[in-house]
């Protein structure tokens, strides 16, 4: 080891100062300068590498040389303060502190870290508890060492709410899934309790407002805007008004059956028949209809409102402007071709407990609790095939177009029934909505901006407030500059729907098979097809990058 005494401070005590003779101390190597600075003296100061490197390179170089014997000078160690780092996430998010121990210097105080602070307009989500915790672990550090950890989080914003409607009152089309309970505890599937009525002053519909949300900030005190949910109006049908002490609120003014449509409901006035036959003759009614025995063969019942059946339909047609519930079976035949005998039109919902060799077609679900064979379905929405407890419910035969996806508990059959599924065709269209939709909102930003720049070219106020034309004028552009605000803000939050939806389309339009698929189901999802050849056990069926998947994960 080299003599201690070849080592000193410096006098101002902020450097470790090498003396040494070439001829009388050399070869030197690093490793002996560095025993040197183990000196209590000298261990806390940090190694100046680079400085080390050249005395030794320099001393060894002179040690057999003539020169060798006149003393060198060297700083290899130095004295260092604590050192502060602050780092923000490219979203302004989140700050974090990186704090380095010094090398026999001062360590990080609280005011120097608030200093960093305020110099990197670091203001808001600050954690003073932290940033203590992070002084007190840093003061512990041996020198050279760091800690570093989460100083400041921003706060997100939370985007309003979309207004929903909420409904109070059961309907038609429910009481096939609430069958009654006998008093012994047991179920009677074939008493479907009372048909809903409502009187005057009853609960319909609450309307739930759209939320505001709520603005965030990041850690340089930053707004960042929340999006205001999208309002909705509750409206009121025939038969029905508004609270008129809480326009949330949406009463029944007449007795009769509630009959719910996308904004609101009314109470239709219901008429009520035995049996629709030869003798009663074809039914028309502006209400709804309920017809407590059957629809017989080549009837015809149309209503403004809902259509329940109690008992079975059967080649007959039955078209509602509400839903068809139908509390036990609708049956037809096959005539010639493709032709089906029985055809049920709603624009509500469809529901049965059975249902062969018909053709439904509906706005709303199209909800079957025991079968739905060999029938044509349509619906914009979804087809579920299965009672309340998911263990009955068979698919099978004719085809389905069910565009919002099909549940059921089995589809196809052991004897390899041809049945075909069609979901999901439609997201070309959910395409053009959406670039119609962006164009709408490029358009109305153009013309925000013009309308922005005519209100800053506006001379000083002071010129014109005592002009009431020119006031007049100026409250013209104001109010139309907020219906464009209102209006952007309105598509903008659509198009953030569709884009959503779009996105999420094939994951959210699916097939979901409960427990078996069966040989010879045709499945077409979108633009993607495939016919099976084999049985499936309880899978979930969807488009995957033009293909075809079968996720077997929701198995019980």
């Amino acid at each position: 080891m080299l003599a201690p005494e070849l080592l000193h401070l410096s006098s101002d005590s902020q450097f470790a100062e090498l003396r040494i003779v070439p001829q009388k101390h050399g070869p030197i190597t690093e490793e002996s300068l560095r025993q040197l600075l183990t000196l209590p003296e000298f261990a806390s100061l940090f190694p100046l590498e680079q400085a080390i490197k050249t005395a030794v390179k320099d001393v060894n170089n002179l040690s057999v040389k003539d020169e060798g014997c006149h003393e060198l000078f060297f700083r290899i160690a130095e004295r260092c303060d604590g050192k502060i780092t602050l780092e923000t996430t490219k979203d302004k998010m989140q700050a974090s502190m990186t704090l380095v121990a010094p090398w026999g210097g001062k360590a990080v105080s609280l005011p120097e870290v608030l200093q960093q602070l305020k110099q990197q307009n670091i203001c808001m989500g600050l954690s003073k508890q932290k940033i203590e915790a992070l002084l007190n672990a840093a003061g512990k550090l041996r020198p050279g060492e760091s800690v570093s950890g989460v100083i400041a989080v921003g706060r997100p914003v939370v985007n309003g709410t979309h207004a929903k409607l909420e409904r109070k009152v059961p309907l038609a089309r429910e009481r096939l899934l609430q069958p009654q309970e006998r008093e012994d505890g047991t179920v009677d599937m074939r008493n479907l309790g009372s048909v809903v009525m409502v009187r005057p002053k009853d609960l319909l519909m609450v309307k739930i407002p759209a939320t505001d949300g709520v603005n965030g900030y990041n850690v340089n005190g930053e707004i960042i805007p929340a999006k205001a949910g999208k309002d909705l109006e509750l409206k009121a049908g025939v038969g029905t008004e508004i609270s008129p002490t809480n326009p949330t609120m949406l009463l029944a003014t007449a007795a009769g059956q509630p009959v719910e449509f996308r904004d609101g409901m009314q109470v239709d006035d219901v008429l009520q028949i035995k049996d629709v036959d030869v003798g009663y003759g074809n039914v028309d009614f502006k209400g709804s209809v309920l017809i407590s025995g059957d629809v017989c063969e080549g009837m015809r019942v149309r209503s403004s409102g809902d259509i329940t059946v109690m008992g079975f339909v059967e080649s007959a047609t039955l078209e509602a402007d509400g839903d068809i519930t139908v509390s036990k079976g609708v049956l037809g035949r096959q005539l010639g071709g493709n032709e089906l005998s029985t055809h049920l039109h709603a624009k509500g919902q469809i529901s049965a407990q059975f249902v062969q060799y018909s053709h439904l077609q509906c706005l709303g679900n199209v909800l079957v609790t025991k079968q739905l064979l060999h029938s044509h379905t349509e619906t914009d929405a979804k087809l579920i095939v299965s009672d309340s407890s998911g263990r009955r419910g068979d698919l099978v035969g004719g085809w389905v177009k069910a565009e919002q996806g099909i549940q059921a508990v089995t589809i196809g059959a052991t004897a390899d029934t041809k049945t075909e599924l069609y979901c999901a065709m439609r997201l070309d269209e959910q395409k053009l909505k959406l670039k119609e939709l962006d164009e709408s909102i490029r358009q109305l930003v153009v013309t925000k901006l013009d309308m922005e720049a005519r209100l800053r070219k506006l001379p000083p106020k002071a010129e014109w407030q005592q002009d009431a034309v020119m006031i007049e004028q100026v409250k013209m552009m104001l109010e139309q500059k907020h219906t464009i605000d209102a209006e952007l803000t309105r598509e903008e939050a659509e198009a953030d729907t569709v884009r959503n939806d779009s996105d999420n389309y094939y994951h959210r339009n699916h097939i979901e098979v409960k427990r078996h698929m069966y040989a010879n189901v045709e499945i077409h999802i979108g633009g993607a097809q495939h016919k099976t050849q084999r049985e499936h056990g309880p899978c979930i069926i969807e488009n995957q990058g033009a293909e075809i998947t079968f996720d077997y994960s929701n198995r019980n």
